[in-house]
């Protein structure tokens, strides 16, 4: 995972997608999703459902979305700074 993403406020997104089996539409089917992307807007996110919606037979039913920062500022602090002598 790229550093200079994390450093800009990407954040691990995990998405469980639930959607309707194109032969049998009463069942379920569940998919998980997991990108960098930035809360809350999900613009990563956002884009795979959209492609989702147009290219792919199972109609969504739901997305349950979770996030977490990779890097902390306090992690940053110690370490981040490499003195060459």
């Amino acid at each position: 995972m790229s550093l200079s993403k994390q450093l800009q406020g990407y954040r691990l997104t995990t998405a469980e997608i639930l959607y309707h089996m194109p032969d049998h539409p009463g069942v379920l089917q569940s998919f998980v999703w997991q990108e960098l992307d930035i809360a809350p807007r999900y613009p990563v996110l956002n884009r795979f459902l959209a492609f989702w919606a147009r290219q792919i037979e199972g109609r969504l039913h739901s997305v349950r979305v979770g996030s977490a920062s990779l890097i902390s500022p306090s992690e940053m602090r110690h370490g981040s700074l490499l003195t060459l002598q």
